[in-house]
């Protein structure tokens, strides 16, 4: 699931709390070795296969979780505060230019909280868009999309909880089974999946949470709440001055309902891009081993970009930090598998079809008849040989 547009309201409650966001001085980009030799200039030459610019669109404001991206952007772009869009130079590892240019839109408010899955239909000029698998199998009828890269291993959506209030709850099997109550944004499909598979009780599940800490610093911690590892663990510590102590918290993806994050592009351009996706989709790939080796460039042009668009999201060096750290530690940045980085596994996901299929039906949303794996995700394009190194994951 993408980032829900109440993040913001959560954003705005702190910044009126008089949390301030940081910006962080840019830094030259750094790699990490993958496997193989390391590629060429002219390997890594997109002129003439790729649009110029390539038009990525994120799923909200500037964070890094969209670090695969921003890995690729040159410091030094054009940005547009009215559009929140950064227009740079794309460079591969080892700061290789590639002759072509990357627009990295932002998401949430700045396109109305459209999902990407709408926005690469909309503006068939975007390029990529991303797409977590349970999305894609919602719109695999209406809007289908293709996923040519899992930048992600795993989505950071979590339960969180106060480890005080609740020692003896180390997963969210046991708030399960203390029958603690669930706050969340309402329609979240994995809550029907929890609730079905007997993990969480209906009625222990509240979908009225809004985005906002009150409720949750108001119970003393009492009730669980969704969240994201990537965020909500540093905010709650560090930011929500009504708080500022530790949660625990598991992935949700540890239950079984386990989506890609992903890269995706409409089906038409698999074959339409196909000569332009084989040089970059492993240049994507490599971005992402540089990225979870040394985050500090990436991290700083996120930064200053949340600080120049000035729409009340807020995110400093420390949130950014702390997002990349916890991306490589729980394997949220991880290899395939079968050791690729950014693969995706048919199996785990024909399985979330078949459990998203009655989900779906029963909230009167049709997927399309007889979807697979091969119909929403692809590894055609991607390198066998860059993978992260094994203390990386």
């Amino acid at each position: 699931m993408s980032r829900k547009p109440t993040s913001l309201i959560a954003a705005i409650v702190v910044a009126l709390a008089g949390v301030a966001a940081a910006c962080s001085s840019s830094s030259s980009k750094t790699s990490a070795s993958a496997s193989g030799a390391a590629p060429s200039a002219a390997q890594d030459s997109l002129v003439g296969v790729c649009p110029n610019p390539i038009i990525a669109q994120t799923d909200w404001n500037p964070e890094s979780d969209h670090m695969a991206y921003y890995e690729l952007a040159a410091p030094n772009g054009t940005v547009d505060t009215n559009k929140k869009t950064y227009t740079a130079e794309l460079i591969a590892h080892g700061g290789v230019d590639t002759g072509v240019k990357i627009q990295i839109r932002s998401g949430g408010p700045a396109t109305g909280d459209q999902l990407n899955s709408a926005l690469l239909y909309e503006d068939q000029s975007i390029l990529l868009g991303f797409v977590e698998t349970d999305e894609a199998i919602e719109n695999s009828q209406t809007q289908p999309t293709v996923a040519i890269i899992a930048d992600r291993q795993e989505a950071p959506t979590i339960i969180m909880w106060s480890p005080a209030a609740h020692p003896n709850d180390k997963t969210i099997a046991d708030l399960g089974r203390d029958n603690v109550k669930i706050l969340y944004f309402s329609g979240a499909p994995y809550i029907d999946y929890l609730t079905g598979a007997g993990i969480l009780h209906a009625s222990q599940t509240d979908g009225s949470y809004n985005g906002t800490p009150a409720r949750f610093v108001a119970s003393g911690g009492t009730v669980a709440q969704q969240g994201f590892a990537t965020a909500e663990p540093y905010e709650y510590e560090h930011e929500i001055t009504q708080w500022l102590k530790p949660v625990t918290y598991q992935l949700v993806s540890a239950t079984g309902y386990d989506p890609y994050p992903s890269i995706v592009t409409r089906p038409e351009n698999i074959t339409k891009y196909a000569a332009c996706f084989k040089k970059l989709v492993p240049i994507i790939q490599q971005g992402v081993v540089d990225y979870a080796a040394n985050p500090t460039a990436a991290n700083a042009l996120i930064v200053k970009l949340v600080t120049q668009y000035n729409n009340g999201w807020v995110y400093d060096a420390g949130e950014a930090a702390f997002a990349a750290q916890s991306m490589v530690q729980n394997q949220i940045i991880a290899n395939g598998t079968d050791g690729t980085l950014g693969s995706f596994d048919d199996g785990r996901i024909n399985k979330l079809i078949s459990i998203l299929g009655p989900i779906y039906a029963k909230d009167g949303k049709t997927i399309k008849p007889g979807l697979t794996a091969q119909d929403i995700a692809t590894n055609q394009f991607l390198d066998p040989s860059i993978h992260l190194a094994a203390s990386g994951g």
